[in-house]
Formats: structure tokens, sequence, C-alpha cells
């Protein structure tokens, strides 16, 4: 009756919903990240291991020992997402405020906050708090204005401190998004353990705007009604950007600092052919970072950029991080820099790599997100990408 009775639920919202307008389907897109309590057990015995030989005692063998526990440096734990490297978090991205409809009471040292679900590790989750499966519950993220564009909507799935918390408790099989009070998608969610990635068009507001979920359907937990969702993250756009004082190549030979770019200047760029042409500034991003990456080269040329942005190598596009750079447009399958690779400079010669540095402190960086023509620009005499790519325009150079 139980199931029945939730089904019935489901159906007559999503009934109602159908009616009103079409609303996108979607699933998680690319590899789950499973989370297990033997992942857990391993990573804590990688750090009981160094404490009791002492971090300062341990050799290489030993760090590849605690690699093999899945032990990560950048991590304060196995419940950590995002940990001390940079991300879309370092570019001033997330939430400004957390509300939801309802919550479970503390229980002794736990609590079920809906801040829980963007905290940024897997083991705090929210938990709503009326009777039953909380079909129709929230949980909304209000952005401030231009906030960093979000691409990807990151959910880890009920209570996943445990298995026996994850079987437990209920967790989502249906979750509505609605932005600024308008329906946008209908995330259909896995009933697995895991970090689960849901892609949308780039998205961003230049007022305040929110971004509520909402419980359509549950998969039942064995002992409790009670419905949990450890976290609610995002990835995006607006991160890959260089340093200020970054030379620019304008289109009459001239250059320009980076931070100097303004809206209706022209810049060198490249067609579809590899011809140069003279293209126009249509928009530019200014974002905060917490990682920045040095190239030297061997004529002494230095250029400063986080590590997802693409440069014009010898073998094509590349960069330090090509993992994070497959977040834009056209850069899904790029090659990682090494020291020793040659780049591509705008009369056609290359630049051999001889060093790479990497710097933690926080700096505003800035990019040309849009031209009028072609995808490239010229950054201290390096080929480099535009954020928006148009895969038309993509350049054979």
């Amino acid at each position: 009756m139980k199931k029945l009775t939730i089904a019935a639920i489901a159906l007559c919202v999503l009934t109602m919903t159908a009616n009103a307008q079409e609303i996108k389907n979607l699933y998680p897109k690319g590899k789950n990240i499973y989370l297990t309590d033997k992942g857990a057990a391993d990573y804590d015995k990688a750090i009981a291991f160094a404490k009791k030989k002492g971090w300062d005692k341990l050799t290489e063998s030993d760090f590849e020992y605690m690699a093999k526990l899945g032990y990560d440096e950048t991590h304060s734990s196995y419940w950590d997402i995002v940990g001390e490297g940079c991300s879309w978090y370092c570019g001033d991205g997330g939430p400004i405020k957390i509300t939801a409809s309802s919550r479970l009471k503390s229980q002794g040292k736990n609590d079920y906050n809906e801040k829980n679900l963007h905290d940024l590790m897997y083991n705090t989750p929210w938990v709503e708090g009326v009777k039953g499966y909380g079909i129709g519950q929230w949980v909304e993220y209000t952005f401030k204005a231009n906030n960093p564009r979000i691409t990807e909507i990151h959910v880890v799935n009920g209570y996943v401190k445990s298995q026996a918390a994850w079987k437990n408790n209920s967790r989502v099989k249906r979750l509505k998004v609605y932005v600024n009070g308008q329906p946008l998608a209908i995330l259909n969610l896995e009933d697995s353990r895991s970090d689960q990635t849901f892609e949308i068009e780039p998205l961003t507001f230049k007022q305040q705007w929110t971004m509520r979920f909402e419980i359509l359907e549950v998969y039942e937990g064995d002992k409790f009604d009670d419905t949990a969702l450890s976290e609610i993250y995002f990835n995006g756009l607006d991160v890959h950007c260089l340093a200020p004082g970054t030379k620019i190549t304008m289109a009459d030979g001239t250059f320009k600092n980076i931070e100097d770019i303004e809206l209706g200047d022209q810049v060198l760029s490249f067609d579809k052919a590899g011809k140069s042409v003279a293209a126009t500034v249509e928009e530019t991003a200014i974002v905060k970072h917490c990682n920045l990456i040095t190239y030297t080269f061997a004529d002494g040329t230095t250029l400063t950029a986080t590590t997802d942005h693409p440069l014009r190598t010898a073998n094509g596009w590349a960069s330090y991080a090509p993992e994070k750079s497959a977040n834009y447009k056209g850069f899904d399958n790029i090659n990682k820099i090494q020291v020793g690779d040659s780049f591509e400079t705008p009369d056609g010669n290359m630049l051999k790599l001889v060093a790479i540095s990497l710097s933690h402190e926080v700096s505003e960086t800035y990019t040309i997100v849009r031209l009028s023509q072609g995808n490239t620009f010229i950054a201290n005499g390096i080929i480099t990408a535009v954020e928006e790519l148009n895969p038309e325009l993509a350049t054979t150079r």
C-alpha cells in the first residue's frame, strides 16, 4: 500500500507538470563516483599509517602504499569533495544562502540541516522533516548576481555516510529543478550510493537568482520514511583565466594588458582556415582563483594561467588539467601539458616549454569569453582559446 501511494502521488505531480509545460528529463552523465564503507576504511588506514610512522618520515614507497589505499594529499578525508585543489569554487562560485521547506530534528550530535547539502562533504546529509516520504519538500539555493556560470549539477543521493544509513533511509528518485520559480528540468537519479552528474546549459543571471530542488518521487528506505540527500553542488564555466599583466596581441599589432581589454576592442585571432583575422571582443570576465600555473619557455617567455586554460601546442590543444578543460565546449579530449612540449606562436614558430610552477595564492584573473569571429587570441605570444569556443569556428592551426 505504501508503494502504491508514493507512485500515485508521483504520477499526479508529473501529470500536472506535463500539462503545464514540457520539462526536460535529465539523466546522469559521465562516470559516477561511488562511495563505499571499504573505501572509507582504507582511507582511514592510510592516515593512521602516516601518523604512526610520522609524516616527515614517509618515503616514496610509503606514499605509493597510501595511494593504493585511496589517499589523496589534497583532500582532508575520504568524504572531502573539493579538497585544496582549485575548482569551479575558486572562481567565487556557489550559493550565498540555502533554505528548505523542512528538516529532520537533530538526533544527538547528528543534525540534518539544509546547509549540510552544500558543505562539500559527502557524509553530512539534509533530511526532510515532514511525515511520510517528503514528496513536495524542497531546498532552495540563492546565488549572487553574475555568479560563475553553472553547467553541471552534482547530486549525492541518500545518506551515504555508511551502507546501512544509505539503505535504511529513503533516497530521491526524481528531483524537480526550478530556476527563479520556473521549471527547468527533472533529474532522474540512480538508486546508487554515488556522486551523480547532470549537465545543463550554462546558467547565471545579472541579478540575484534562485535554484530550487523539489522531491517528486523516492526510493523507499528499508527502515525509515525519511528521505535524505547528502550533497547538491556545482561545476561550470568562468574558471579558466589569465593573470593580470598578460600581454594580448591586438589586431593592429600593438599589445594591451588582459585586465585593460574592453568590449569592442579588436584582437588578433584566427578563422577556421587558420587565417589571421581582426576579432571584436564581445564579452570578458574577471574571476578570483586560488591556483595559478606559470609556464616558462626556452626564450624566457612566461605565461601564468589557471590550470585548465587551453593552449595551442604542436600536438593540438592542451592544458595542465585537461579533465577540467573538458567542461568547455570543444575541449572534451585535449592533451595534458608537460615540460618539453612545443607551443605554437602566431608566426607559425614553436616555443619549447622548459618549466612549470604552481602557486596557491588567491589572485584576480581575466579572460576573453567571446569574440565576434575566430576562437583564439594571443597571450604573451602564445595561442590560447576564448572561454566560449564555437566548434564551427575551430581553427585548423
